[in-house]
């Protein structure tokens, strides 16, 4: 099969010339960048401190349920 039948198949231009779509980690800077852009340092450092509240509350729940579990 020549390779023009090969490409014409996959939907690419005749002449050669490859398209090539964004890959999931170009996708994702992308959008990283776009969201620092649009919002700035301060939305991260409160999504930040939103994590780790509750991380520290979920935490402290895991304890307490260990606490009353352990027999005595």
């Amino acid at each position: 099969m020549a390779d023009e039948e090969k490409d014409a198949r996959r939907g690419e231009p005749e002449d050669g010339a490859a398209r090539r779509g964004m890959t999931v980690s170009e996708a994702g800077r992308k959008g990283g960048i776009a969201v620092r852009d649009e919002r700035g340092h301060a939305f991260y450092e409160e999504i930040g401190r939103k994590g780790g509240q509750k991380v520290r509350e979920l935490i402290e729940r895991g304890k307490s349920r260990v606490a009353r579990e352990e027999p005595e």
